[in-house]
């Protein structure tokens, strides 16, 4: 800093000096080149010499400022002096702590250098000692290594000597098979001309001693390979004979019990959640105030319902709610949208009836055409007669003992099918001769006859395969049955129709079964108690134990099913169950 200061004064004292020497120079010049005075009334004159003066002004004004300068930066020199001083000072100062730290630094490096040299020394005494031990491994390694390579290039010129061997061994027994095979090429030539030869001779000697033997024998050849065939046939057919019987035998033993074992994994594999129909239908209204408009005045718009639709209209007593009844379950649905569209739209009159009934009619045909394809995809048949398909759908309301036909031919489809899996059978037939067996339920109110001959020609004038129109035909024994496909589809409608719960009897008909079935297990000699349980399935009859034993219980059950069987028709099986119970009593006082 100091001598940045001094630089600085010295450069402005030469500006200073510079100026002021350049500005005497001016002034000498300006006296020496001037001129005589010029008249004072001279314009030019006066301009110049008043420029002159204002170049003057300037020239003195500049040496003032010079002046001024020059002091100023002599004070900067006398403080640049004063504070040159004090740094001296410092300086000295700073150079004689300096001297100090430096001795303690120098005496302090020479003490970490005399510790550095010894460890330096130490620690290349451990390095060498190190490297040499390390050295020494080396060179046993690369000496060991050197050893194993000579080793192996040993062993393996040894291989390829030992390779080349066996080599020219190969060749040599190679050489020696050409040789052995060419030769036994020569003896095979040889032995096939000997081999030829005597072909030739044992012809010629069995054709004289085939000769020999038909002039011994008095037969020919073709009459001997005739009686032979004869006795080997006769006695193939016995043993088969033998056999076909021991096959009967086991398969009778069998038959019973592989039967029941099919029909009852049909059943148990076929889960259907249906029940029986009941032939009236309920519809419920918003108020008791639309049974009024339902009748209508005097009556009319009851009457023209029943006669348009053919359904008995019942109005009771039954808060907001009415009856339909038909024996036709597809009238009876055909009514049923009819009203419910009348009760809604709320305009009730014989036209109105007759308008509704025919859109009521188009929208159960569209449910029973779509219910009719949903069975067929249920049941997984892709191609039949749009005709079947129409008379399927009518079955859709159709029902047997309460039972709705066509979810009864569903599930007689899917028994049919698990039997015919269980006996490796042609399942897709089968399966459709089931689906068919109650087509003829369709037309019963409209073609005179059995359903099941009805379906039988049904099904012949749509296309089906002889075997589907025996099967249905043939299922209530119309015609007696002929094929595997017509049991089967027997089998599946007993099943499906004689289960618990998918057929029910109209009140009148259930009520007198029960009736009667009681009267035959109480007329018994010995019988205390009788009840019918299950819907007339199965009869517990309750005998008094000193009139019947053991034995005359197994009696009674024995008639008892036997003269139900004689005299009541039902669908399914009822079981009879003989109930001997002792008592003994006493009190204790």
């Amino acid at each position: 800093m100091t001598w940045v200061l001094l630089v600085a004064i010295i450069l402005l004292a030469a500006i200073v000096v510079v100026g002021l020497v350049l500005g005497a120079r001016a002034l000498r010049q300006l006296r020496v080149a001037q001129p005589a005075p010029p008249p004072t009334d001279d314009p030019a004159y006066v301009a110049e010499k008043d420029r002159q003066q204002q170049s003057l002004a300037a020239l003195r004004s500049a040496a003032d400022e010079a002046t001024s300068t020059v002091d100023e930066a002599k004070s900067a020199a006398a403080a640049a002096r004063a504070e040159t001083a004090a740094a001296k000072a410092e300086a000295n100062s700073a150079r004689a702590e300096a001297r100090r730290v430096l001795d303690s630094a120098r005496a302090e490096a020479d003490t970490v250098l005399e510790r550095a040299h010894r460890q330096a020394e130490a620690d290349a005494e451990q390095v060498r000692a190190a490297a040499r031990r390390s050295g020494e491994r080396e060179i046993a390694l690369l000496a060991t290594t050197t050893k194993e390579q000579a080793a192996e290039v040993e062993r393996r010129a040894l291989r390829m000597d030992e390779r080349e061997r066996l080599h020219s061994e190969e060749v040599d027994r190679l050489t020696e098979r050409e040789r052995r095979l060419a030769a036994a090429d020569a003896e095979l030539v040889a032995r096939e001309a000997a081999l030829a030869t005597r072909e030739a001779a044992l012809t010629e000697a069995e054709e004289r001693q085939r000769r020999e033997l038909e002039r011994i024998a008095g037969l020919t050849a073709e009459v001997a390979r005739t009686e032979l065939v004869d006795a080997i046939e006769g006695q193939a057919k016995r043993e088969a004979a033998l056999l076909v019987r021991d096959i009967e035998a086991d398969a009778r033993s069998t038959a019973e019990q592989r039967a029941r074992h099919i029909v009852v994994d049909a059943i148990q594999r076929v889960a259907s959640d249906q029940t029986a129909e009941s032939v009236v239908s309920v519809l419920h209204l918003p108020g008791d105030e639309m049974k009024g408009r339902i009748i209508g005045r005097e009556g009319r718009n009851i009457r023209a319902f029943e006669s348009v639709t053919g359904v008995n209209l019942i109005i009771d007593d039954t808060p907001e709610a009415v009856l339909l009844s038909c024996f036709d379950p597809v009238r009876r649905e055909i009514g049923r949208l009819t009203l419910e569209k009348l009760v809604l739209d709320g305009r009730i009159h014989p036209h109105r009836i007759e308008e509704v009934f025919d859109t009521a009619k188009h929208e159960v045909e569209r449910l029973c055409q779509r219910a009719a394809e949903d069975a067929l995809v249920e049941v997984g048949i892709t191609e039949m007669h749009p005709e079947l398909v129409t008379l399927l759908g009518r079955l859709r309301y159709r029902t047997s003992y309460g039972q709705n036909v066509l979810k009864h031919l569903v599930e007689t489809a899917h028994i049919a099918g698990v039997m015919a899996a269980e006996l490796r059978l042609d399942i897709p037939t089968i399966k459709r001769c089931a689906f068919l067996h109650d087509i003829g339920k369709a037309l019963t109110h409209e073609v005179e006859g059995s359903h099941a001959l009805i379906g039988a020609d049904v099904a012949r004038k749509y296309g089906e395969t002889e075997e589907v129109v025996h099967a249905i035909e043939a299922h209530h024994n119309e015609v007696l049955p002929q094929t595997i496909e017509a049991v089967l589809t027997q089998a599946s409608d007993a099943c499906s129709g004689g289960r618990p719960g998918a057929r029910r009897e109209s009140l009148e008909s259930y009520v007198k079964r029960l009736e009667r079935i009681e009267e035959i297990a109480g007329g018994k000699s010995g019988v205390e108690k009788v009840f019918a349980m299950q819907a007339g399935r199965e009869i517990r009859v309750m005998v008094k134990p000193d009139d019947i034993d053991d034995i005359g219980a197994a009696v009674l059950a024995r008639d008892v099913a036997k003269q139900i069987e004689e005299e009541l028709t039902y669908p399914g099986q009822i079981r009879v169950t003989v109930v001997r119970e002792s008592r003994v009593t006493e009190i204790a006082r």
